[in-house]
Parts: C-alpha cells; structure tokens; sequence
C-alpha cells in the first residue's frame, strides 16, 4: 500500500507527540509495523528531510502560559460560584447538596457553603447518606454517557449514545439520554445550516452526470467522490481534497496543501489509488471546479480507467454526500479548534479522518456501524 508524505509524517507524530504505540497506531491506521518502525527512524535520523513532501513538527510554546490561565480560571471559578447555575441560590437544599458534592475536591467546600447558605456538617451528613437504588442506577449510566460523549469528543447526541450503550449491553432509551445529557450540559455539536439558493439556469453540459443525486453502489470501489474545502488557520487558509467511497462512506484519499492547485486533488485521488487499487470502470464524481477539469487531473482518471462524472454548475445538491461530510468535519472538528498553524491542522484532521471517522465514528445510513465496520460486515 503507498501512502504519501502526509500520511507518513502524521502517523510518526502519533507516535513520537502524542503518546500511541506502534500496536495501536498500526491497528488504527492499518499499516504494517514495520512500516511505522522505519518511518520513525527515518523522521529521527533526517528530521524535516524525512520522505519527500510537506510536513513539520510542531512544539507548543504556550505550555506555562496556558497552565496559568488554567489556575486563574479555578480562582475565578470559586469567586463566581452562584453565577455556575442560575437559581441555584433559590433552590431547594438538597439541589445544592447535590452541586456541593459534584463539585467536591474542585471547589473549597468551607466557603462554598456560605455562599450557598447551607452548614457544612449538613453537607457532609448527605455526602455519607446510602443513596437510592434508583439513584445509583442514574449515576452510573449518567457516567457511562458521560463516557461516551467525551471519547467522541462532543461529536454524539443522545441518539447515537444510546446506540453505543445498546451496544454494550446497557439497554435504555433515547428520551432518558436525552433529559440526563440535559442534567449534565451535554450537548452534541451542530447547528442548522441551509444552502444559498444557486442558478438552475446554465447546467453545463462539458462533462456527464453519471450518478444523477443516486449515492449508492453495490461494492466498494465503484463510485468515489471528490471535493475540496478551506480550514481556516492563524498562519493562513489550509486547504483539503477528499475522496470518499459512495459504498461505506470511507475516506479512501485525502491531501492538504497551502495552495489550492491541480496537483492537490492529483496527490489525494493517487493516494485514494495506492490504498484501494480499483479496477477500471470506477466513477469518481466532482464539481467543475478548474482542479477538477484540469487535463492533469482528467489525464490520471484515464490512466487507472477511472471514467469522470461531474455536478451541474453551481448545484450542490449533486455532490450532496460530499457536502455532508464537510459539514460533519466542520462542526465536529474545525469550527471550534482555532488551529494556530496549518501543521497543527494537518495533524489533527489526519487524526480525525484515519483514527476516528473512518473506524469508531457511527454512520446512521450505514445502521450505526462505522465505516470500517461496515465493509467487515458486508465483506
């Protein structure tokens, strides 16, 4: 399997930044180890010369400040305490018990109590009190939601919870999910998001339409996708070509680049190409964009009997699965990162892509199983 530059610099800051062993990261990404032995001698031995192609470490210079910031939120913290749940002077006593003992060993429980006007030898009386059966029971599934929602970093709302929880036994419902998430201030990443109105006037008739909005094939490798979005950054725009399989909704290739050339979308269909090996007759359909059209790319798509397919001009409604999955990676991932760099970037769309939305991350078109998952089972 040939993997690019990309990918191979990603994978050894896996494991030389981010703590992964080789056995996981070599489970994950499905890559040899041996491979992953040898890409890292190579990044120590000749550094930013390791592999042709982009790619840098990257330090983080900020690590005392941001431990400061962190100790003067816990200041700020305790000083606001009445402001962290609105009401919660008025409410009953036990409801500030139960914040008391929440938040017990994070806040100092002997001015916590006055400013919530409770004495502190009642406090600890119900701190030892024997709780419920029925209240053991929403603790514990409280922590395995809480569990789930934060291993998915925020990205799950209660229906996909549930749906792990079912998974490992836990049998509850959406609605009770729902209201404890509620309890908890959990809740999934999202907003709505509707498209601008486009030009139905002018469809451009320079090359077909093979798959006429019908996302759906009955193997993998039979139709792809392509299609390229921006990642903003405080270094400047970082921009992203996909590929994705219409069969598993796999991300079979990406690429990333500061410029938005013919040659990104080149590097992420042959590194699509070097992972799966499709036989002739693939589809890969995309937008007209000037990458897209260029007699580079179109050149390639010959080259591997691929045949090209494209969206009428300006609807994106034909390349919809394509839409839906940038929206996916921007409001799990990108709107709320902030990255400073487009190496800091790079490494954690990699992550997201290879370690989470290709084999953990639940798919409803696909019953709930990931990507990975999926091909297993229908293989």
């Amino acid at each position: 399997m040939l993997q690019s530059a990309q990918f191979k610099n990603s994978a050894v800051k896996l494991i030389l930044e981010e703590g992964y062993s080789v056995k996981e990261v070599s489970q994950e990404l499905d890559v040899h180890a041996n491979s992953l032995y040898r890409w890292v001698q190579e990044v120590e031995e000749y550094g930013e010369n390791a592999f042709p192609g982009n790619g840098t470490a990257l330090a983080d210079a900020q690590h005392k400040i941001k431990l400061l910031e962190k100790e003067n939120r816990y200041l700020q913290e305790e000083l606001e305490l009445p402001k962290k749940v609105p009401g919660l002077l008025e409410a009953k006593q036990v409801k500030r018990f139960e914040f008391l003992l929440k938040h017990h060993g994070k806040i100092k429980i002997k001015h916590a109590v006055k400013v919530l006007k409770v004495s502190r030898s009642g406090f600890y009386e119900y701190m030892h009190r024997r709780p419920s059966k029925q209240q053991v029971e929403r603790e514990v599934l409280s922590e395995k939601i809480k569990s789930v929602f934060h291993e998915h970093k925020g990205r799950y709302g209660a229906v996909r919870i549930t749906k792990v929880l079912h998974n490992t036994g836990i049998l509850t419902n959406t609605k009770r999910v729902g209201k404890l998430m509620h309890l908890m201030g959990l809740y999934a990443k999202g907003s709505r998001y509707k498209y601008k109105h486009y030009n139905r006037k002018g469809a451009s008739l320079s090359r077909p339409n093979l798959i006429n909005q019908i996302f759906k094939a009955t193997a993998p490798n039979k139709v792809w996708l392509g299609d390229m979005t921006y990642i903003p950054t405080k270094e400047g725009t970082l921009y992203l070509a996909v590929n994705i399989d219409v069969f598993s909704r796999k991300i079979v290739g990406w690429s990333m680049s500061s410029r938005m050339q013919d040659k990104l979308v080149m590097d992420c269909f042959l590194q699509a190409c070097g992972k799966e090996h499709p036989q002739p007759g693939l589809i890969v359909h995309t937008d007209q964009g000037s990458q897209y059209t260029s007699s580079r790319y179109q050149s390639i798509l010959r080259q591997v009997g691929a045949q090209s397919s494209m969206s009428r001009k300006g609807n994106p409604y034909d390349n919809a699965m394509m839409e839906s999955f940038y929206k996916t990676l921007k409001r799990e991932l990108i709107n709320d990162a902030h990255f400073e760099t487009r190496a800091e970037a790079t490494q954690e769309i990699f992550k997201y892509i290879e370690t989470y939305y290709n084999t953990k991350r639940m798919h409803s078109a696909l019953d709930y199983k990931s990507p990975k998952d999926f091909e297993k089972y229908n293989s």
